[in-house]
């Protein structure tokens, strides 16, 4: 299922007031694992999530980790950065 996602750059929408973005590299039962990651919490910008993950569409990724564990249970949705629409 996730097979596809390996290689490409994604969003990860977290339960939290966290967004993921970044490449991701492999995944298990347990975590996804990114790198050359964004971990960005929300609670720092007045900008809501959606125009937060298109501008880093269009601007690239704002790296803050080189490698990043995110752990399943705390997921909502996975897409590619590429998915992302802004109509």
């Amino acid at each position: 299922m996730f097979e596809q996602y390996i290689g490409q750059k994604v969003v990860i929408d977290l339960r939290s007031p966290y967004v993921c973005l970044g490449t991701l590299v492999a995944f298990n039962e347990d975590v996804f694992e990114l790198k050359g990651a964004d971990l960005h919490d929300l609670r720092d910008t007045e900008t809501t999530r959606e125009i937060y993950i298109v501008q880093s569409r269009d601007t690239g990724i704002k790296r803050n980790r080189r490698r990043l564990l995110v752990f399943r249970r705390d997921v909502v949705a996975i897409s590619r950065l590429d998915d992302v629409v802004d109509e």
